[in-house]
C-alpha cells in the first residue's frame, strides 16, 4: 500500500507556525528587495544574500514537512533540528541586519536604490524578530529535557559555534607568536567539539555513548571556559601590545579585525560560563 501524506493544519495555525510563516515572507521580501537593487557584491553582500535565501528555503521546507507530517521518516531528531536551525537563523539574520546597512547604505540616503536597501534592512530585522519569537516559543521549559538543543545549554551550543565561525572569518593576518597560535587552537578545538555535540544530538547518536554524557558535557564546558579565559587574556595582549591603531586603517584593516576577535572571544567566554552554570544545574539539581 502506498503511504498517504496527511495534512496537519496546526503546522501553519499554531503560534510557532505563524512565526515561521512571517519568517518565510520577510526573508523572501528582503532578498527580493536587495536583488532588485543589483548592489550586493563582495563578501558581505554575498553573505547577506546567502543568509536570507538559506533561511527562506529551510524554513519553507520545515513548514512543508510539518504540514504533510513527513518529518517522522527522517533519520534525525526533528525537535533538536528545528531548535538548532531557528537559533542559527536568529544569529545569521541578526548579523546580516547589521552588516548589510553598514556596508551598503550611505548617507545621505536619497536615491530610490537606497530607499529599497533601507526597507530591506527593516524587513531583515523583522525577520530576525520572527525567528527570535520561534526560539522563545520552542524553548524547553525547566525540567523538560526531551529536546536538548531547545534547552538553554543546547541553544548556547549553537551560539558558541556561530561565534567561533565569526572569529574564523576575521582571522586573516596574524604573526606566528605562540600566544596567538594557542588562541587559534582554542577557537578551533572548542568549535570542533561543540559542532560534534550539535551533530550527534540531531543525528540521535548520543544514546550510543557508553558513559554519562550529561556529566561529560559539564566537564567539557568547564575545560572550554578555562581555555577561553586564557584566549581572552592572550589574544589582545599579543595582538595590540606595542601596536597602536594605524592612521590609515580602512574597512578591511587587520587591527580592527583583531579588535573584533577580542570582543567575540569575550562573548564566547560569557556563553561558556552561562552554559556551564545551566548544564551543571540540569545535571546536579534535578527539577521534581
Amino acid at each position: 500500500t502506498m503511504a498517504v501524506a496527511r495534512v496537519n493544519l496546526r503546522a501553519l495555525t499554531s503560534w510557532v507556525g505563524i512565526a515561521r510563516l512571517f519568517a518565510v515572507g520577510l526573508s523572501c521580501l528582503t532578498f527580493s528587495l536587495v536583488a532588485s537593487t543589483g548592489n550586493f557584491g563582495g563578501a558581505s553582500g554575498t553573505w547577506c544574500m546567502f543568509t536570507w535565501c538559506f533561511c527562506f528555503v529551510v524554513t519553507l521546507l520545515v513548514l512543508l514537512l510539518e504540514l504533510l507530517e513527513l518529518y517522522p521518516v527522517l533519520p534525525l531528531s526533528w525537535d533538536d533540528f528545528t531548535s538548532a536551525f531557528s537559533m542559527l537563523a536568529v544569529l545569521m539574520v541578526f548579523t546580516s541586519s547589521v552588516v548589510f546597512p553598514a556596508t551598503f547604505i550611505s548617507s545621505p540616503c536619497s536615491s530610490n536604490q537606497c530607499a529599497r536597501q533601507a526597507v530591506a534592512t527593516t524587513t531583515s530585522f523583522l525577520c530576525f524578530l520572527a525567528y527570535a519569537v520561534e526560539v522563545g516559543l520552542t524553548r524547553a521549559k525547566p525540567g523538560d529535557i526531551s529536546s536538548f538543543l531547545s534547552t538553554v545549554p543546547g541553544l548556547l551550543k549553537v551560539f558558541e559555534a556561530y561565534v567561533a565561525c565569526l572569529i574564523f572569518s576575521l582571522l586573516d593576518e596574524y604573526s606566528p607568536k605562540s600566544g596567538l597560535l594557542w588562541c587559534i587552537a582554542v577557537y578551533s578545538i572548542c568549535f570542533i567539539f561543540t559542532l560534534l555535540i550539535i551533530i550527534f544530538t540531531i543525528g540521535r547518536c548520543l544514546a550510543y555513548f557508553p558513559f554519562s554524557l550529561d556529566k561529560v558535557l559539564v566537564g567539557y564546558n568547564f575545560l572550554a571556559l578555562l581555555m577561553y579565559i586564557t584566549a581572552t587574556i592572550l589574544w589582545p595582549l599579543y595582538s595590540f601590545k606595542g601596536r597602536p591603531r594605524p592612521e590609515s586603517c580602512g574597512r578591511n584593516c587587520s587591527w580592527d579585525k583583531h579588535l573584533g576577535i577580542t570582543f567575540l572571544t569575550i562573548f564566547n567566554l560569557i556563553a561558556y560560563l552561562v552554559d556551564l552554570v545551566y548544564s551543571s544545574r540540569m545535571v546536579f539539581i534535578r527539577t521534581p
